[in-house]
């Protein structure tokens, strides 16, 4: 009987060691794919060119290989200091802001196909 007993206990236990280890592969696998997913994403060349920097003046140029939708500036706490939506895409456009202070600043650019790219960039005040 007790054979019996230590016997079922070390089968639950091998099937609850077989399932877990299958949970964890499962897991392990999904999170490769999502990640594989994302490299993929990020290493999309896209041409784009923000001159001059840093910017000196309140404006500056954005020239792509790819036709934008959307640019937005915003301040590093997230504030939109620039938008705007353009109806007949764009490749190359210049951006002017109203008095900017000096400091670091995202800029996101929304192409065609939906594809989103934000870049830094520095503005200094104007000598």
């Amino acid at each position: 009987m007790i054979f019996m007993k230590k016997s079922l206990l070390l089968f639950s236990l091998s099937i609850f060691i077989a399932i877990s280890l299958q949970a964890q592969k499962d897991t392990v696998g999904s999170g490769r794919s999502l990640n594989q997913k994302t490299f993929v994403r990020e290493t999309a060349s896209i041409n784009i060119n923000i001159y001059p920097v840093p910017v000196r003046e309140n404006s500056f140029s954005i020239k792509t290989d790819r036709e934008m939708s959307l640019v937005k500036v915003t301040n590093m706490i997230g504030q939109d200091i620039f938008r705007a939506q353009y109806r007949n895409p764009l490749s190359f456009t210049k951006i002017f802001l109203d008095s900017p202070t000096r400091g670091m600043y995202l800029v996101t650019i929304v192409f065609v196909d939906g594809t989103r790219v934000v870049k830094k960039i520095m503005i200094e005040q104007s000598e």
